[in-house]
Order: structure tokens, then sequence, then C-alpha cells
């Protein structure tokens, strides 16, 4: 589905590179998380995977397609919701009229589930809505193209908590097995129960790309009231006492995004390395 090969960017000749070698593999079925700090590059991994953006070096392929090509019979199946955008002062059913016809997959049914869902009226401005209904709205236009590659870009940004617990419902029940999400996301209890497959960013590189029954296998993730034990490869604070991640012996555990995301990016190099 998603192909990058020794990926190389930078967004002008005076700049240093904002990846460097960045390669991965992306298979259809798998909901992916794209993680890392703010000046990561995760917007900019983003735009280069969906072709707004064009490689310096290296080679970004969707689909057996070169995604900045822009090729129709490509962006019908592509989806992409950035964190920002602006809406047309028209209403949701002229939005649907205007545009559903650029997706051949779309499906109107599953639209109008969605809305009731969101309990979005359709008759309503686009522009009169609330940001948290216009993202709401987006969520589910996106859902609805049934693209075979759907972006999101900080999709919870702007949702209130009960609009987040449905996004996780409708997100785990409206998708194909033909189907490949990358979620970019600073808020990862919001979407750590959709989450099969992490992707890490760091200074340029993918310092983690694993899918969670491999991490699961690896790492034991609990709760204690002491950080100390000579199996502890990372802990934190927290109310009543420590999240530690200790070595996998002979149990499972639920992996915890959040603090294996804390882990890599401000643990020891044991931790890195055991992971790794």
């Amino acid at each position: 589905m998603v192909t990058i090969k020794d990926l190389k960017f930078r967004y002008s000749k005076k700049q240093s590179p904002l990846f460097e070698e960045l390669s991965c593999e992306l298979s259809s079925g798998s909901i992916v998380g794209l993680l890392g700090k703010n000046g990561a590059g995760k917007t900019s991994l983003l735009k280069l995977m969906v072709g707004l953006l064009q490689p310096t070096e290296g080679s970004v392929r969707i689909l057996n397609h070169q995604p900045s090509g822009r090729q129709p019979s490509l962006l019908q199946d592509i989806y992409f919701l950035p964190e920002e955008f602006h809406q047309p002062g028209i209403s949701i059913r002229k939005y649907v009229k205007a545009n559903a016809a650029f997706y051949p997959r779309f499906d109107e049914e599953l639209l109008n589930r969605l809305l009731t869902d969101f309990e979005l009226p359709d008759d309503r401005q686009l522009n009169q809505f609330s940001y948290g209904q216009k993202k709401k709205f987006l969520i589910a236009f996106a859902l609805s193209t049934k693209c075979r590659l759907l972006v999101f870009d900080e999709p919870t940004n702007g949702l209130d908590i009960p609009s987040k617990g449905i996004f996780r419902r409708v997100m785990a029940g409206a998708l194909d097995e033909d189907q490949l999400v990358i979620i970019s996301t600073h808020q990862v209890r919001d979407v750590e129960n959709l989450i099969d497959r992490v992707l890490m960013l760091e200074q340029g590189k993918f310092i983690m790309q694993k899918n969670l029954h491999e991490i699961a296998a690896k790492l034991h993730f609990a709760t204690t009231s002491t950080p100390h034990g000579e199996n502890v490869l990372y802990h934190e604070m927290v109310p009543g006492g420590y999240k530690v991640i200790t070595p996998q012996k002979d149990g499972s555990s639920s992996v915890d995004i959040e603090l294996l995301f804390n882990a890599i990016s401000n643990g020891t190099e044991k931790m890195k390395a055991y992971v790794n």
C-alpha cells in the first residue's frame, strides 16, 4: 500500500534535511499511529505521502503510484484530513453533492449513519458549525469515501469527550480490510485502542516501527508502588505509584502507547536497545 524508500526531504537548499534515508512499508488492513515530538516532521511526512510535497531524494509510492504526480486514478483512493481546514458557506447536502462524485466508492448510507452518530444536521451551513462540528463532519465524510488510504492529522483536536468516544467507535466499525488509516496525533489516549502499528519519528528518522503484538511480546506495562527493580526499563510517577515498563516474561499486558513513546524518546539506551 505505502512504500517509502530512502526518503530525503528539505524545504530549501539552505535548510538541513528534515528527513534522511527514511524507509518503511505499510500494508492495508491496519490503523497506524504516527507519533513524534513537536517539529519532528509528522505533518510534512503526511503531505509527502499524499503528494502535497515532493521528495528531495528517494521515493514515496502509494498503491504503486508516485503521489506527487497527482494522478486522478490515485487521488480518488486517497483522503487527507489536515489539522487546519476551511469550510465553505454551504450545507452538508450541497458539499456532499459537489464532492462525493470524486470518490467512486463513496457510501452515502454510511455518511447518513455517521452524521446521526455525530448529531450533525445536514441542512445547516458548514461555516456556521463550531470547529468541533466541522471536524466531525470531515471525519464522517472521509470515512464515507471508502478510500483505500485515509490520512488524518490530529483528528481528535477540537472534539469533546463524547465525540472522541464516537470517533473511536465509528473508526473501529467503518473500515474495510483493503483500507489503510494513518493517524498523526499528540492525543495518544484518544486513539491507542484503535492503533495496531506504531511509527515514531525523531530527528529525521524512525526510531520505532512495530506492530503492537510485537511490542506486547517484548514488554510488560504495569503500575507499581515503587520504581525500583533490576528489571525496570523505564518508569514514570503517577498518582498512587509508578507506571513501569519491564521485559515481558510469561504474561501479557495492554501496550500503553503514551508511556512507550515517553520511554523511547526520553528513556535510557538500555530501553531503546531492548525494544529494537
